[in-house]
C-alpha cells in the first residue's frame, strides 16, 4: 500500500531517482500467452503516448521468458495489432526466449556475490510453514535454506536474499510507495525449479540492457517494482523512472486478462478503441479527432498527453466515471 510516512521495522531505502539528462527512452512489454486485449491497448497508449511526448523512443519486448504460459502465434499476432493501430516502435523487437544466456550470466554475478542462494523447498513444504501472503496473493518464503540445504536434499531454484528494509519510490501516477522487503514478500525466486528464470530477473536485466529510462505499465506491477529496484541496486544497474497505470477490469472487478476471457481488441476499430484508452487514462478527445483519421488522432494525442491526468487508481471499468 501506498504511505507518505517511513514504515515501522527495518531499514529504508529511497530508491534514486533516474538521471533525466539521458535521452527519454521508454518500451512496451506484452506476454504473448493470447492476444492484445483493451487492458493491454491501455499499457501500450499509455506508455507510447509518455515516450513520444518527451520525443522518446519506444521499444518492444516480448516477455515470453515464462514459455509455459506462451501460446504459439501470439507474439506476432501482437505485433500486427500493433501494427494496426498505428504504433511505430524504435528498433529491433527483443524477444526474451532468446536471451537465456543473458539472464544465467546475471544469476551467476549474484551467486559469486553472496546474495542468492539454493533452494530445496517444494510448494507443498512452503506452505506448511509460510507466514501471510504475500503482496502479490502468492506465500511469503520462510527462509527454510537460507542457512543451507539440510542432509540429503538437492536444489530446486535459487532464491534473492531480500533484507528487512523498506524499499521507497515515487511513482509519477500512484505517487509515494514503499514495501518493506522481507515482510511483503520475503527471498524471490530468480531460477524456477522447471527451470525457467523469473519474470523479476528478466525485467530488470532487459530494462539495463535496452537503455530503459522510464518504465510506464500496469498498476498490477506496482507492488514487483521495489524488489526490481533492490535487484538492479545489487546489479549495480540504473533505476528507471515508474508510472503505473490503472489497469482495465471487467465487471466483476477482475483484471482483463487471458484468464478472464478478456477478448482481443478489433484494429478495424481502432479510432473507437484508442480513443476509449485515452478516456480511461484521463485523456478528453474532442469529437471531431474521434471521427477524424487515425494519423490525427495519434498528433493530438502526442500533444495533449498529461501523466497528471492519469486517475490514481488501481483499477477502473471502462465507462465508469472516474474522479477528476
Amino acid at each position: 500500500m501506498s504511505e507518505n510516512k517511513k514504515a515501522a521495522g527495518g531499514e529504508h531505502d529511497t530508491a534514486p531517482v533516474s538521471d533525466h539528462k539521458r535521452p527519454y527512452r521508454g518500451r512496451f512489454a506484452p506476454s504473448p500467452s493470447g492476444p492484445l486485449h483493451f487492458g493491454s491497448l491501455v499499457a501500450a497508449v499509455g506508455s507510447y503516448l509518455d515516450a513520444r511526448s518527451n520525443d522518446g523512443e519506444w521499444l518492444l519486448r516480448i516477455e515470453d521468458v515464462d514459455q509455459p504460459r506462451t501460446v504459439p502465434g501470439a507474439a506476432d499476432a501482437i505485433l500486427r495489432t500493433l501494427a494496426a493501430f498505428g504504433f511505430e516502435w524504435d528498433g529491433e523487437v527483443l524477444v526474451q526466449s532468446r536471451r537465456l544466456d543473458f539472464y544465467h550470466a546475471a544469476l551467476v554475478r549474484l551467486q559469486l556475490d553472496g546474495e542468492v542462494y539454493p533452494c530445496a523447498c517444494s510448494r507443498s513444504e512452503i506452505a506448511a510453514h509460510a507466514p501471510p501472503r504475500s503482496v502479490d496473493g502468492g506465500l511469503v518464503y520462510p527462509g527454510t535454506c537460507r542457512a543451507g540445504l539440510a542432509g540429503g536434499r538437492a536444489a530446486r531454484a535459487w532464491r534473492l536474499r531480500l533484507p528487512d528494509r523498506t524499499v521507497a519510490f515515487d511513482d509519477r501516477v500512484q505517487g509515494r510507495h514503499q514495501q518493506n522487503l522481507a515482510q511483503a514478500v520475503g527471498d524471490i525466486v530468480l531460477l524456477r525449479a522447471d527451470g525457467q528464470y523469473a519474470y523479476q530477473l528478466a525485467v530488470v536485466a532487459d530494462d539495463a540492457a535496452q537503455g530503459i529510462t522510464a518504465v510506464v505499465r500496469g498498476v498490477d506491477l506496482l507492488d514487483s517494482t521495489p524488489r526490481q529496484i533492490w535487484l538492479q541496486q545489487r546489479l549495480g544497474l540504473p533505476t528507471p523512472s515508474y508510472a503505473h497505470l490503472p489497469v482495465v477490469t471487467n465487471a466483476a472487478g477482475e483484471k482483463l486478462s487471458k484468464q478472464t476471457r478478456a477478448a482481443a481488441v478489433d484494429a478495424s476499430a481502432s479510432n473507437a478503441l484508442l480513443s476509449a484508452a485515452l478516456d480511461f487514462l484521463g485523456q478528453t478527445v474532442p469529437a471531431k479527432v474521434r471521427t477524424g483519421s487515425l494519423s490525427d488522432l495519434w498528433r493530438w494525442a502526442i500533444a495533449a498527453w498529461s501523466v497528471e491526468r492519469v486517475p490514481a487508481l488501481r483499477g477502473a471499468f471502462p465507462g465508469q466515471r472516474l474522479p477528476p
